[in-house]
């Protein structure tokens, strides 16, 4: 098979990587076939950067660095090309493309990714994840997870209420909420705080196709700068042949801009994807990829020895700024973390990828925003309110990539303290309204209660003593579950709530 016959396999493989990173999110936590982090565990990045913060080698990790790093050692940055979920989104936007050749505008904005990939991993070995949200398939996953999807089920809930009232098309609602309601679709709309600004961060990754096409492969994703750098020294690579008539098309149909006509129409390996797209073009088959085995040449806009210090010292000055506001800071009350992720090395393991968020049966894990102050950005907290940590259930730490959720058994989940309820006197219904209220004793999930009614006597308004039953907390039996405020009957803020134990 020569390259033009690769070239029309291309698309179909990327739509098979597409459909299944959505079914791995639509799936996740459903009996999935698959795990739902599988392409983190294809991700060399994430694994790279997990490694250093949590000071140990994984498997899962090890596996993934193993995977991206041989995958670019022999076939260059096929992976940005072929497999990214994002970079195929990025192919499906509408982009700028060149009628006749323009040189980059930007070329030095290329080394953006490299400094950028610099910061991720120097961070990183100081105990820091936080920008690794920058990670493509953070980014994508998050975005689809707790933005896409769940605005994509609202609609067809939505839908499916307009179509009942319509008589002959009750049938086809009536098959979807029997068939997959509850297995493909959640019971419960899922909802997400920061919603929004994940899609808007999306919607501006995609928009930047306007300058100019693949802008972010170009320019920004530091895995593209991993891989990259790899990929200076990967076995195959393109040449161009002295039959090469200059006729300028395969620099024009190049995605990410690397075939310089100044240089003879030779391509960057470090830029380029592997995407194949000059190949039908030629008219001369001109160009070929073949093994290669010595390095590729440094060029203008690779980083400088002097930029990546910087990077360097940019990055230990942001972890010690973030360190030190942990530090000066008490924790927060609704920092509530997921079952065993309590401990201060959580941050230095969770890499914000959103699949514990998705697999959450309650949609009760959040992602931060103020809780965990700016180092904690985007990691995983819970909120009551919304959703409950389910006693039956451990699904966040079986699919978590890294491990920051440990793998507990359902048996020492239940035993796993993540915060301490208390009862709000001023707002609760017996104790401020004199009436009876049992809900939260009733809710408590755990075999020898938590919560606990007593009979008490009181004064009501008309000087008459009547007996209520109150609600009490018997916090060394709670761990923290939230069911009860999540159940809290009252408008507004609960009269029970759960805070960090």
């Amino acid at each position: 098979m020569n390259a033009r016959t690769f070239r029309r396999v291309r698309p179909w493989v990327q739509l098979a990587a597409v459909l299944l990173f959505l079914v791995l999110i639509v799936r996740a936590g459903n009996g999935r076939f698959l795990p739902a982090d599988l392409f983190f565990r294809a991700d060399p990045l994430t694994g790279l950067a997990g490694m250093l913060a949590a000071e140990r080698v994984t498997a899962a990790l090890l596996i993934s660095v193993i995977l991206g790093i041989g995958l670019a050692l022999v076939l260059g940055r096929v992976w940005c090309g072929w497999l990214c979920p994002l970079g195929t989104l990025l192919d499906w936007t509408p982009s700028r493309r060149t009628r006749n050749f323009e040189p980059d505008p930007l070329p030095r904005l290329r080394s953006v990714k490299y400094l950028l990939l610099a910061f991720i991993l120097i961070a990183a070995l100081l105990g820091n994840l936080t920008l690794l949200i920058l990670d493509p398939i953070t980014l994508l996953y998050r975005a689809f997870a707790t933005a896409v999807w769940p605005a994509l089920v609202w609609l067809i809930t939505a839908a499916e209420r307009a179509m009942y009232a319509v008589p002959f098309l009750r049938g086809p609602v009536d098959f979807i909420e029997t068939n997959l309601r509850g297995t493909v679709l959640p019971v419960e709309q899922p909802l997400y705080g920061l919603n929004v600004l994940v899609a808007l961060v999306l919607v501006g990754v995609l928009a930047l196709n306007a300058i100019r096409s693949r802008f972010w492969c170009r320019y920004l994703c530091p895995l593209g700068g991993l891989l990259g750098l790899v990929s200076r020294v990967s076995w195959l690579r393109r040449t161009v042949s002295d039959s090469c008539i200059e006729c300028r098309r395969c620099a024009r149909a190049c995605p990410t801009g690397t075939i310089d006509p100044a240089r003879g129409f030779a391509s960057d390996p470090a830029e380029c994807i592997m995407c194949l797209d000059c190949a039908p073009v030629c008219a001369r088959a001109g160009q070929q990829f073949t093994p290669i085995l010595i390095p590729a040449p440094r060029l203008a806009y690779d980083p400088t020895r002097r930029q990546f210090l910087a990077a360097g010292a940019a990055a230990v000055a942001a972890v010690g700024l973030l360190g030190a506001e942990r530090a000066a800071g008490r924790p927060h009350l609704r920092l509530i973390r997921a079952p065993g992720a309590q401990g201060p090395e959580f941050l230095s393991q969770c890499i914000r990828c959103g699949v514990c968020l998705k697999v959450c049966p309650t949609a009760g894990l959040q992602p931060s925003f103020t809780e965990a102050g700016w180092s904690g950005v985007w990691s995983p907290v819970l909120a009551p309110r919304l959703g409950y940590c389910d006693y039956s259930c451990n699904a966040c730490g079986q699919a978590c990539p890294t491990g920051a959720i440990p793998k507990l058994t359902l048996e020492d989940k239940r035993l796993t303290v993540i915060g301490k309820a208390y009862i709000n006197i001023d707002r609760c219904i017996p104790w401020a309204d004199g009436r009876s209220c049992l809900v939260c004793e009733e809710m408590c999930p755990l075999p020898e209660k938590a919560i606990i009614l007593r009979d008490e006597q009181i004064i009501a308004p008309d000087g008459s003593a009547v007996e209520v039953r109150r609600p009490y907390v018997v916090r060394e039996r709670c761990i923290g579950c939230g069911i009860c405020e999540n159940k809290c009957p009252l408008v507004g803020e609960a009269a029970i709530r759960v805070e960090t134990a």
